[in-house]
């Protein structure tokens, strides 16, 4: 079956008509059944209407153009599509990106290499007896003075964990817990260099050889765990470096308990009594 050829000004409808009437789809009352095909009125540019004729002959052509009049404006020309660039939506990454930290990182890193610093050479001192130490013996022996249980176990897990945690703030490595393990061990020599003291008044405590040094150690530790080490270090793709935040306060909590708990447990004394 074929159909005459058309062209696409057949298939305009004339301005008045800009809508098709719903009840156009309705069948007529002499509709045949599933074997008849409705006939569709065509229009020319008069807009006078055409012989109808069989709707198998508009297989062959093309889509019709929607209902509406040429004349009515796209409402969708005068806003194209273009593509909208999403700028950086984390507050971080913002600072990164336009390079504003400025020194913090730095002064991060010389607060955690100054602080590991010290503790691997306290440590050292303690476990070889280097730079005037008093090496494990002299170590053990102190603490037995200060009235710890255990002294001899008490010697090694000390002396480890502070070269350990010492290293670890040096090269910024699992940083939170490093100076988590440091503030314990800070702790705990704090509150044995009160115990020792004879005097525990506040006159004796500021003096310059009173307990400041152990304090400004104590400070810097707990500093160190909330602000994590900052990029120069090989934590810097952590979460801890970039925003810490939970797990930092909790790395906070566990020194400040684990420091705490063993004075308690093994020592028992009170150190301001």
């Amino acid at each position: 079956m074929t159909a005459e050829p058309h062209g696409m000004a057949d298939w305009q409808r004339p301005a008045s008509a800009r809508l098709v009437d719903p009840e156009d789809d309705l069948p007529s009352s002499t509709y045949g059944g599933d074997f008849e095909t409705t006939a569709i009125p065509r229009y020319d540019t008069e807009g006078s209407a055409k012989p109808e004729q069989s709707g198998y002959s508009l297989l062959g052509e093309p889509e019709p153009l929607p209902y509406v009049s040429p004349a009515t404006p796209n409402p969708y020309a005068a806003a194209p599509a273009v593509p909208t660039e999403i700028g950086p939506h984390d507050a971080d990454q913002r600072i990164r990106a336009a390079g504003r930290r400025g020194t913090t990182d730095l002064g991060l890193f010389l607060l955690r290499a100054g602080l590991g610093v010290l503790l691997v050479i306290h440590g050292l001192q303690k476990a070889f007896g280097w730079w005037g130490g008093a090496g494990l013996s002299g170590f053990e022996g102190s603490l037995n003075e200060l009235g710890y249980q255990h002294a001899g176990l008490i010697t090694y897990v000390a002396a480890g964990a502070q070269v350990g945690a010492g290293v670890l703030l040096v090269l910024g490595l699992f940083t939170p817990l490093a100076a988590a393990a440091a503030l314990a061990y800070l702790i705990n020599a704090l509150l044995a260099a009160i115990a020792a003291a004879p005097d525990h008044s506040f006159v004796s405590f500021v003096v310059p050889s009173g307990h400041e040094h152990q304090v400004t150690l104590v400070v810097v530790a707990a500093a160190l765990t909330l602000t994590g080490p900052g990029r120069y270090g090989l934590d810097a793709g952590r979460g801890w470096a970039r925003r810490p935040f939970v797990g930092s306060f909790l790395a906070l909590l566990l020194g400040i308990g684990v420091g705490v708990g063993f004075w308690v447990l093994l020592n028992g004394a009170n150190p301001i009594a």
